[in-house]
């Protein structure tokens, strides 16, 4: 995965921002947007491997409006991506995601607003919520026709884990996510692109939706153990793999990173036999690993060489 994407800089959305280390290694940044008509807050966490969002931007529902108005539209770093399409070649799959925030216009607003907030908002205000995917659909769909079209890139990544049916409820999904979605995937058919919908968390409730936001492939296959759902995978074969391609399906603590060679191989032969019948799967990781060992890694490939059609 490779963002490829800035924002330029904008005298009516001027970025400061501010750092310090916690005590147990945490580096903690502070943000603060400048605009002509008020300043937007946020923070960002960060250790070693990751970072995450620890304080919201919308702090008010009237914020959404200025960041309709003040925030200027990313741009893609062209020349940047193509190198690395080059050089990634046939050796692998380059994707990039839609910024900001999420690929998707729920999961973005759910960054930008608070996850909890963001759900009784569906319930006590929707057409506000509606009001604000809008705002974010739009600066995506700018995003899509402007700077991807024509760009090198094997895969689009869209959606993102707050859609998925342990966070919200398959009529939150269908209403506020798929709608959305579907005009997303369709802008990216648009300008020649595919895409991935990615829900790192439960997809069992949610497969009909998935269907029909036109995505090209689905993502991660997360079992229960890893924070997912899925309990037969050859349910999510039939109904889904029939129809788009499928990603993922490795659990990346309890088999990547705590497993031993032959855990590692009975698994990817085993998830082989559920997704890879007829074709159209990429059996990969479901989500991060931060510790795996380098052993096990090789380990994962030498399994994965030993599926074949």
């Amino acid at each position: 995965f490779y963002p490829a994407y800035t924002m330029p800089e904008s005298n009516d959305w001027r970025v400061e921002s501010s750092s310090h280390v916690t005590d147990e290694g945490i580096t903690v940044t502070d943000y603060v947007i400048h605009t002509p008509e008020g300043d937007l807050k946020y923070q960002v966490c960060s250790n070693a491997f990751t970072s995450w969002y620890s304080e919201h931007m919308i702090k008010r529902d009237e914020d959404i409006y200025l960041y309709k108005k003040y925030c200027p539209p990313w741009k893609i770093r062209a020349r940047e991506l193509e190198e690395i399409y080059d050089q990634v070649g046939d050796h692998g799959i380059l994707r990039c995601g839609i910024p900001q925030y999420q690929g998707g216009c729920y999961q973005a607003a759910q960054v930008m607003y608070g996850t909890e907030n963001l759900i009784y908002a569906c319930y006590d205000k929707p057409d506000f919520v509606h009001e604000f995917l809008q705002i974010i659909l739009e600066k995506k769909l700018e995003y899509i026709y402007t700077q991807l079209k024509n760009k090198k890139v094997d895969l689009v990544e869209t959606g993102g884990g707050g859609s998925s049916d342990t966070i919200i409820s398959p009529a939150l999904h269908k209403e506020f996510c798929e709608p959305y979605d579907k005009r997303i995937h369709d802008a990216l058919h648009h300008v020649g692109h595919i895409a991935v919908y990615h829900t790192c968390g439960g997809m069992m409730s949610i497969l009909d939706s998935i269907l029909n936001n036109g995505c090209d492939a689905s993502e991660t296959l997360s079992p229960p153990e890893i924070g997912g759902n899925i309990t037969g995978g050859r349910i999510v074969k039939e109904k889904l793999g029939s129809r788009i391609a499928l990603i993922g399906g490795l659990d990346q603590v309890n088999v990547l990173t705590h497993g031993d060679e032959a855990l590692i191989r009975k698994t990817v032969h085993s998830l082989f036999e559920t997704y890879g019948n007829n074709g159209g799967y990429i059996i990969s990781a479901c989500d991060h690993f931060f510790e795996a060992p380098v052993s096990n890694l090789v380990a994962f490939a030498n399994a994965a060489r030993e599926c074949v059609y």
